[in-house]
């Protein structure tokens, strides 16, 4: 009998939605600045359909990147979301 291993299930900090890994972004804060996750320190999740919602998410990320610059934030959260559409 085959063994049925089970997804590991992250939740959007955005939405507070549960999905599976691989459908959200592992993204952390790097001096006030949203990079994806480099493999050290504390990182978060956001799911694709909350990209969207950009006056949700800047919230969110202001408080977990402890940064004012909203411009910064979302610019850089686009060019890590279309980065990752090209590929």
């Amino acid at each position: 009998m085959a063994q049925i291993f089970k997804q590991p299930t992250r939740m959007c900090i955005s939405c507070r939605e549960r999905d599976t890994q691989n459908n959200l972004y592992r993204l952390q804060c790097i001096d006030g600045s949203v990079e994806t996750f480099t493999g050290a320190g504390r990182s978060f999740y956001l799911c694709k359909k909350c990209f969207c919602q950009e006056k949700k998410v800047h919230k969110v990320l202001m408080r977990q990147c402890k940064s004012n610059d909203k411009d910064k934030l979302m610019n850089k959260l686009k060019e890590i979301v279309t980065d990752d559409r090209k590929s």
